[in-house]
């Protein structure tokens, strides 16, 4: 499970270290994927190989389904850790994300999702002024 949020570099190499927190759920591997928030996305292989059978068992009929499987698929890199823990995150992916040498590592559950630390502050913002909608939204989800 993967929780909290940590600010960290990213060194001229493309690499990055990922909480120690994260490393455990890591081990098996992952894939680092773009989000849909012009952020990337790192998946331990379990959820990424359970997200990409749901994905290929939508209709290709549907432009919404190629454009989702376009994304996910074109973008997703096999991520391994090195002995310090550090992965290295791809160049096209860094220049997708904006991501240059800061960024905010953040925990969500059964993902984590790596941005530029301005635009994570700038999302980070917006979501917390947006509370009160937000939970009459989920409450109408049951949550």
């Amino acid at each position: 499970m993967f929780l909290g949020e940590f600010q960290h570099t990213v060194d001229q190499k493309g690499r990055l270290a990922i909480p120690a927190k994260f490393r455990d759920e890591l081990a098996d591997g992952a894939v680092v994927t773009r989000g849909f928030d012009k952020c990337l996305v790192i998946y331990p292989r379990s959820e990424w190989e359970a997200l990409a059978e749901k994905v290929s068992r939508l209709p290709q009929t549907q432009p919404n389904v190629r454009t989702l499987s376009r994304l996910l698929y074109s973008g997703a890199v096999d991520l391994s850790l090195d002995s310090q823990g550090r992965t290295i995150l791809p160049q096209f992916l860094r220049e997708y994300a904006g991501i240059d040498a800061n960024v905010a590592v953040i925990g969500l559950y059964q993902r984590i999702e790596v941005w530029c630390l301005e635009d994570w502050n700038a999302v980070k913002t917006t979501t917390e002024a947006a509370g009160g909608s937000l939970a009459e939204q989920l409450a109408d989800l049951g949550i």
